[in-house]
Parts: C-alpha cells; structure tokens; sequence
C-alpha cells in the first residue's frame, strides 16, 4: 500500500499520494482545507475523484511519521530540512 505492486496502480500508492500532497503545503493549512484544494484541482494530472479520503490521511500520517510534516496549532506545515 505504500508503494506500487502489479495488484495496486501507482496512483493509489501512500508514496505517490504524499507527492501530491507537499507542493500543496507552501504554508500552514487545516487539514479540512487542504483535502477541499486536493480533492478538486482542476490542474490535476489525475481524475479528480480519485483520490479517497482514506488514503489521503494515511498519506498524511505516512508524511508525518516520515518527519516532513507536523501539525501545530491545527494547521499543517512542512518541515524544514
């Protein structure tokens, strides 16, 4: 589920999700708020309901747990290499 196999395309891997996720935080969001621009981006390369609430917060938690995300104060952030 994290990364791609022959039984599950690219697009639904948590990697390839958390790579849609970062360039969407430029800077501090609500997670509510980031899942609303996500989830209807037109400029996506991917249909636009593709993407599933559930896979969007494992994603989440993967980037978190991989230390490139934090969440203070509500609000979203990338952390600073």
């Amino acid at each position: 589920m994290i990364l791609p196999t022959k039984h599950l395309a690219q697009d639904r891997a948590l990697l390839t999700v958390g790579a849609r996720i970062l360039p969407s935080l430029e800077y501090p969001i609500t997670v509510s708020a980031l899942w609303e621009q996500l989830s209807r981006d037109p400029a996506s390369s991917t249909p636009p309901n593709s993407l599933r609430y559930d896979a969007f917060v494992l994603a989440l938690d993967l980037l978190f747990m991989m230390g490139t995300i934090q969440l203070n104060d509500g609000l979203l952030k990338r952390t600073k290499p």
